[in-house]
């Protein structure tokens, strides 16, 4: 019995040990590290639900900065980003920037989209054309109470559904 005991101490130990191991890895090598070098710019969005400090910021789907302040602004009540990208990039002044989720359940990150001015945006500048994030919770409400509103309004005295037949399959007796 002292035998068993022991051996089930020691893998539980040698399980506890590979998890911790994993979870250090996993925080090491997140890539949420905030990018140091590169442009600064800012922007202000409506809603960030989401976004966090170290957040990528992609052009095309590929990693080209990061997000490195969230702030809200006292005078507009928008939320104010401040992020940077990769210095070799000449982004044009009339780029635009929104808020994305990876998926479903994913993170969420900016998405730079190129403009096409010849104006360049340089350190400091300002991405002025923005979309917050889309809620989902807010979406799916709405689709919720459209369906409501749909299933009422039909079943209401002038969409009335049609009366169930008889027993048998016979049509009801007028």
């Amino acid at each position: 019995m002292k035998g068993r005991s022991i051996a089930e101490v020691a893998t539980g130990a040698v399980v506890l040990a590979a998890a911790g191991a994993f979870l250090v890895y996993a925080v090491v090598h997140a890539g949420r590290t905030p990018q140091t070098g590169g442009i600064a710019l800012s922007a202000q969005f409506d809603r960030i639900d989401g976004l966090n400090d170290g957040a990528d910021v992609r052009i095309g789907g590929v990693k080209v900065g990061s997000v490195t302040d969230l702030r809200i602004d006292p005078r507009s009540f928008q939320a104010e980003v401040t992020l940077r990208v990769r210095s070799d990039l000449a982004l044009p002044a009339d780029s635009s920037a929104e808020v994305t989720s990876e998926g479903l359940l994913g993170g969420k990150y900016i998405s730079i989209v190129p403009g096409g001015s010849d104006t360049l945006l340089r350190n400091g500048g300002r991405i002025t054309e923005t979309q917050g994030s889309v809620s989902l919770e807010s979406l799916l409400g709405r689709f919720i109470f459209s369906v409501t509103q749909m299933n009422s309004a039909s079943a209401a005295p002038g969409g009335a559904a049609p009366a169930p037949a008889a027993p048998g399959g016979a049509a009801p007796a007028p």
